[in-house]
């Protein structure tokens, strides 16, 4: 296994690579607890594709704090967080920032609550509530939430219909994706003319070490107010 030093240090410069603020000795600690117990449970849980461990704390880890720079608010709301990618990482970079995150599947659920148990993390919750468009169950539940992100769980138009009820007037919905995003968008724009979100900016990169292509598409909520008229 890589070493804990080397692993840090992997993370510190991928972000000064990409010009994120470095994290501290602690989130830094904590991210390496995470990552030697993903790795243990992965031996008998498909939590995450089979790789290296430079490939994975590169496309998970790295991958989850280039989000950072674009979280700024809170609570934020993980949807399809599977062994914790992004929402787990974030809390641990943000540990400020109030987390939900929904995964359905019980046993990534299971790994999700030992590590929030093994880490001692507070202001973070597990729902094993499947979301479905339209259903105002959840947001009775849980309330809304002015930061909601996934993580390669489903096309973008699918994805801003399932949370539609879950964010509020001017909520941010921040999108990750890979080389598909503007083929996606472009789906959005095209067959979506009336939803509620505008698309506020999207943000191209690599990741620093493996070159893979990485897209963040940030929507924000109208108003009603200011949802355009249906002809």
């Amino acid at each position: 296994m890589i070493s804990q030093g080397e692993a840090c240090q992997r993370i510190t410069d991928g972000l000064a690579a990409l010009g994120i603020d470095p994290l501290s000795e602690a989130s830094l600690c904590q991210l390496w607890s995470y990552f030697t117990e993903l790795s243990k449970w992965n031996r008998s849980i498909n939590l995450v594709a089979k790789a290296p461990d430079q490939e994975i704390i590169e496309t998970h880890f790295l991958d989850s704090l280039t989000l950072l720079p674009a979280i700024t608010t809170g609570p934020l709301l993980d949807v399809g967080s599977g062994a914790g990618f992004p929402g787990l990482v974030i809390k641990i970079a943000r540990p400020e920032c109030n987390i939900t995150l929904v995964e359905p599947r019980q046993k990534r659920v299971s790994f999700l609550r030992h590590i929030i148990r093994t880490l001692g993390l507070t202001g973070i919750t597990v729902s094993d509530q499947r979301l479905s468009a339209g259903d105002p169950a959840f947001a009775e539940a849980h309330g809304q939430f002015p930061a909601i992100t996934c993580r390669a769980l489903t096309e973008i138009a699918p994805f801003l219909g399932l949370i539609e009820t879950l964010s509020p007037p001017q909520g941010v919905v921040l999108c990750m994706k890979g080389p598909r995003a503007d083929a996606e968008l472009a789906d959005w724009q095209a067959n979506s003319p009336n939803s509620p979100f505008r698309l506020e900016r999207h943000l191209q990169f690599r990741l620093p070490h493996s070159g893979a292509e990485r897209t963040i598409v940030v929507f924000r909520k109208h108003g009603p107010e200011e949802r355009p008229a249906t002809p």
